[in-house]
């Protein structure tokens, strides 16, 4: 028996809601719920079976740095029609970090930049 199973992946922005809208108009995402405290604001999304959670933090919080650097750099997506998808995303003014290319035969890749700079890797995968 696993001990450990995936739970969600979190965010931290200055603005949950229009955070979340983000995932949701160029990902695809579904909001599950926004859970509002006297303090705190938690936006949670379904992104493609991730569960991911937007909590609010200050203005002037610092954001990660530009990559590569220590620690988690990219949450990547399984898609389909990548190159179709980059180009939707492109006509929505989403920065494109990485344009599509091949780095192995039966792999095509290709990140963006969403809100609070979180990079997101578009990946299509094809039979051996």
């Amino acid at each position: 028996m696993t001990r450990f199973a995936f739970d969600h992946v979190h965010l931290r922005s200055p603005d949950p809601d229009v955070t979340g809208q983000w995932f949701e108009d160029h990902l695809e995402a579904k909001r599950v719920r926004r859970v509002e405290g006297p303090n705190s604001l938690r936006v949670i999304l379904d992104l493609g079976g991730l569960n991911l959670f937007i909590d609010r933090v200050p203005a002037g919080t610092p954001s990660v740095p530009p990559a590569p650097f220590l620690g988690i750099e990219h949450l990547a997506l399984a898609v389909k029609g990548i190159d179709a998808l980059v180009e939707e995303l492109r006509g929505k003014d989403v920065r494109i970090v990485m344009e599509p290319n091949n780095p192995n035969p039966t792999t095509r890749i290709a990140f963006i930049e969403g809100p609070e700079n979180v990079r997101v890797e578009l990946l299509e995968r094809s039979a051996a």
